[in-house]
């Protein structure tokens, strides 16, 4: 089971912070309007991350590991190649690739994931 408290103030590679992670049952859009199960508001090296409520525990990973890759790729100031040239589909394709090849989320399966496509250390 994901344990969303130890993802709060994790340092993640590339000097990034989750600082918060928050859940709501209100509809969510994204920019282009369309319907959104998660975002994440950055602020410098910060992340503070809004979910849907009442995710499975596998809809709640996944959405994970690809705000975390997302953000991290655009908060970037000279992101990898590996990830440069991403679309939302792309980060949905690795999200699903992630959960099946580490498993669930968890703090080091994220950086495990950020490590794979070039992002270091803290």
């Amino acid at each position: 089971m994901i344990d969303v408290e130890s993802f709060k103030n994790l340092t993640l590679h590339g000097g990034f912070q989750i600082v918060g992670i928050e859940f709501t049952s209100d509809p969510m859009v994204d920019a282009l309007e369309r319907e959104a199960i998660a975002k994440t508001r950055i602020v410098g090296l910060k992340f503070d991350l809004l979910i849907r409520a009442a995710l499975s525990q596998e809809e709640l990973s996944i959405t994970l590991y690809h705000e975390i890759l997302e953000a991290v790729t655009v908060a970037s100031f000279d992101p990898p190649d590996s990830v440069i040239e991403f679309n939302e589909g792309d980060f949905e394709r690795v999200a699903h690739e992630m959960q099946a090849k580490l498993g669930e989320a968890s703090p080091q399966n994220l950086n495990r994931m950020l490590q794979s496509f070039g992002f270091r250390g803290e």
